[in-house]
């Protein structure tokens, strides 16, 4: 694949538009006028939007799609082309065909656009291009990078600043993945499932922690902190968390922060104070306090976040006081902790976690939250055979703070079933250290199960990547129509 952009009005197809990254960057591209098009199997309310700002959208992802830009493509050459041969002009309009990992070689509609001589480039290469076009600040990490880029976003919105912005989930406050702002600043989520990161050189870099997450495409821990010191070179200013040791030791960061006063930290906290509905800490700068931080977000892992929020603001040089404000006011991403409902006493949160440290700290968050003889009830649906197969006994060590765990199949992200792993093995190692865990392999019987199981007063916590959470809006109709009877 080529990795040269063209920003001077040459058209955008995206392979898979509809995708949490394909779509943030679909959307900043339209927003800025240029022509964009994609394809995608399953349309969305991303999709819908992307076609609301004028981006043409295909249902199916076949060679014809590409014959859209044909008549524009001959029109083009009748005008322009009294000397020249014709492909040469036509390979010089056809559009910058966009993939990502996800789309096979085999893929009807990238081999099209190999035959038909477009450039073909990876979403990373178009982030890439958009990281050097700004004033950037790039949001890198295992874990956190989502809530941490989203919570950058909205301190320099909330400080009007006007930032765009690119990030993996949605966030009510743009009211999607991305926004398109008119300074120079862009702040952007960073992914190292794929290598990738080393593509990006931001003027900022943020580094949360580091561990192996993907052993799809990693192999061990040490090729995953090399591609982060490649990362971390490219930034002009790296920050990062001196609470992971892989951070602190291997990449030495320009500025540095941490939950622990005793650090030497640039960026440090005290006085926490955790909380049911939020949490307060006294945030101290090379040995200064600077004030109070409130935020909404719970548990000491959305405290670190913002701590790296901190330390970028002052960096741009922002008072506190509005960092501050800023911060006290984010209420997180979609799929992060999102509360999505309560109905019968019975409260419905929906987190994206799928690692096992995030499951511990999203865990740990609801531990939090739940009420004296509440109980938390964890919903659990593995992502990928590769992840479940290589962190089985650190998943099986994860649930400690769930009440009930209730897990199902694996989602497999279109990883082949090399049958070496299976939810209901995962869901016996659990039993091992944890009891009880229920089983129950598909979508449809774990909403029957929860149906017959939860009770007022319990926290039911659905966790991973997949699309377990299509069943929370099923369970809370079904639990509302007695109520509906009876009104």
């Amino acid at each position: 694949m080529t990795n040269s952009v063209d920003f001077s009005g040459r058209p955008f197809h995206f392979i898979g538009i509809g995708g949490i990254g394909m779509s943030a960057l679909a959307y900043v591209l339209a927003k800025r006028q240029f022509p964009v098009s994609g394809s995608d199997l399953r349309p969305n309310h991303i999709t819908h939007k992307l076609e609301s700002i004028g981006a043409h959208i295909f249902g199916r992802q076949e060679a014809s799609n590409l014959e859209f830009f044909l008549p524009q493509v001959l029109a083009n050459a009748v005008v322009l082309n009294s000397q020249e041969e014709l492909p040469t002009v036509t390979n010089s309009i056809l559009p910058q065909v966009i993939c990502s990992t996800a789309i096979n070689t085999n893929n009807l509609e990238y081999k099209a656009a190999l035959e038909l001589g477009c450039p073909i480039l990876h979403r990373s290469d178009v982030l890439a291009a958009l990281i050097a076009d700004y004033h950037s600040i790039a949001v890198a990490g295992t874990h956190g990078k989502t809530t941490t880029s989203s919570m950058i976003g909205y301190m320099l919105l909330e400080a009007g600043l006007d930032p765009t912005i690119l990030v993996g989930g949605e966030v009510n406050a743009w009211e999607g993945n991305a926004r398109l702002g008119q300074s120079q600043y862009l702040v952007a989520e960073a992914d190292e499932s794929d290598g990738s990161l080393v593509k990006h050189a931001p003027e900022i870099g943020i580094i949360t922690n580091i561990e192996l997450d993907h052993p799809d495409h990693y192999e061990t821990l040490e090729e995953v902190i090399d591609i982060f010191q490649t990362f971390a070179k490219g930034c002009k200013t790296l920050i990062g968390s001196i609470d992971c040791a892989t951070v602190r030791d291997r990449l030495q960061p320009t500025i540095s922060y941490s939950l622990y006063s005793d650090t030497d930290a640039d960026y440090s906290v005290t006085n926490i104070d955790y909380r049911a509905d939020g949490t307060t800490a006294l945030v101290w700068e090379r040995g200064k306090a600077l004030g109070v931080l409130k935020l909404r977000l719970l548990s000491r892992h959305n405290l670190s976040n913002a701590l790296a929020a901190v330390a970028v603001g002052r960096l741009l040089g922002l008072e506190f006081g509005k960092i501050a404000k800023g911060i006290a006011t984010f209420e997180g991403a979609r799929r992060r902790f999102e509360f999505r409902g309560e109905v019968n006493g019975i409260t419905f949160i929906d987190d994206y976690a799928h690692h096992p440290s995030e499951i511990r700290a999203t865990l740990a968050a609801a531990r939090l939250q739940a009420r004296p003889g509440q109980r938390v009830v964890a919903i659990f649906q593995p992502h990928r055979y590769s992840r479940t197969l290589t962190f089985l006994e650190e998943f099986a060590d994860s649930f400690t703070h769930a009440d009930l765990v209730v897990l199902t199949d694996i989602y497999s992200a279109g990883e082949p079933n090399l049958g070496q792993i299976t939810g209901e093995h995962l869901a016996a190692e659990i039993a091992k250290q944890h009891s009880p865990v229920v089983y129950q392999p598909t979508l449809p019987s774990v909403r029957e199960f929860l149906l017959q199981t939860l009770r007022p007063g319990d926290l039911a916590l659905f966790l991973g990547a997949g699309n377990l959470n299509q069943v929370i809006p099923e369970i809370i109709t079904t639990l509302c129509e007695p109520a509906k009877a009876t009104s």
